[in-house]
């Protein structure tokens, strides 16, 4: 495990997780809605969905996860791949990565660097692994806060793409 500001820990997810995490997602969803975005994640809270839960245990199970925890509760998960999710319109990159394919934290917790612990980690985990690279992308509508929030955590935009009508930022990060 790995210890971070506020007393967050960072483990090693599991499939055990897979209800915290979706938990999660749908309080995100909330969160987001109750704020006036109901673009980034649509409306439906992830467990309504009728693939809600077995994505989420697809996140888990085919990549890899990690939860923070706060006084032994999960807090925050974020997921890492060796590249973007097929779904998505961005091409691998032309040398080895890790590309963070999810990152949510419980909005209960907001302001605790939850999220930034989380990446501090992916960055970490990437520097273990031998590999220099670490991208993600994210939603780049609204006022781009969510592009802020990596940039403010080291990553640069390096292309903007569109899915259906969801624009989308890849950011990366050197961590060699």
């Amino acid at each position: 495990m790995n210890d971070t500001p506020h007393g967050i820990r960072i483990r090693p997810g599991s499939l055990a997780d897979a209800p915290a995490i979706l938990d999660m997602l749908d309080s995100a969803v909330i969160w987001m809605n109750q704020r006036g975005n109901t673009e980034q994640w649509g409306t439906t809270p992830h467990s309504q969905r009728p693939d809600g839960m077995a994505r989420v245990e697809r996140y888990v199970t085919e990549n890899v996860p990690y939860v923070a925890e706060l006084d032994g509760a999960p807090v925050g998960a974020m997921v890492l791949d060796c590249g973007p999710s097929p779904q998505m319109p961005i091409a691998p990159a032309e040398e080895p990565e890790r590309y963070i394919r999810l990152l949510v934290s419980d909005r209960r917790y907001a302001g605790m660097g939850i999220g930034a612990a989380l990446l501090a980690h992916a960055v970490e985990e990437t520097r273990r692994v031998g590999v220099e690279l670490l991208r993600v992308d994210c939603w780049a509508g609204g006022g781009g806060e969510l592009v802020a929030f990596y940039e403010r955590n080291g990553f640069t935009p390096v292309s903007r793409f569109l899915s259906e009508s969801w624009p989308g930022q890849v950011l990366a990060r050197r961590v060699g």
